[in-house]
């Protein structure tokens, strides 16, 4: 299904004061990085050219520019592989400017979560993620409706509350 929404660099670029990402799944298919991974390779973290790439410039450029962007992981416990990769790889996220948390299913019931990942921009504009059931990106859809942008802003916020920092959440 083909998408008419921008291109992530290009929505974070208007973003000016936060970007807020929910993160649902618990794997997402496979890719090189974790590949990598999965063959014992490790990231040499003082080496940033060997792992930094255009998303971690695009969110230090918006960090540089002060929007605060924030991260919040939903993961069943205990993690799947990916989740382990995903913990292990954060660390990119972390120096590019990113706050990022991570929460156990298990301790969502006593609230509504949103049925997609997404990003909100500046709580105006929300970049909703649709996947396959074998973890492939199918599409993105954007959504300004404001009833559905304060729902997703409040559980958002519900979860990022709960939600454990990342230097202290272990696996």
């Amino acid at each position: 299904m083909p998408s008419n929404v921008p291109p992530f660099s290009e929505l974070l670029a208007n973003t000016r004061e936060s970007a807020l990402h929910l993160e649902l799944r618990d794997d997402y298919g496979s890719n090189p990085r974790l590949e990598a991974w999965q063959r014992g390779e490790r990231v040499d973290w003082d080496n940033r050219e060997s792992w930094w790439h255009p998303f971690h410039q695009a969110i230090a450029d918006a960090f540089a520019r002060g929007v605060v962007i924030r991260r919040a992981r939903i993961v069943s416990e205990p993690v799947s592989e990916y989740i382990r990769w995903e913990h292990y790889a954060t660390q990119a996220n972390v120096i590019a400017g990113e706050e990022v948390r991570w929460l156990p299913r298990s301790q969502v019931t006593g609230f509504l979560v949103p049925g997609n990942d997404f990003w909100l921009f500046d709580g105006n504009l929300l970049r909703t993620h649709h996947f396959a059931g074998n973890g492939s990106h199918v599409v993105d859809e954007l959504i300004t409706d404001a009833e559905t942008l304060k729902i997703c802003s409040a559980a958002f916020e519900e979860i990022w509350q709960r939600a454990t920092p990342h230097s202290e959440y272990t696996i």
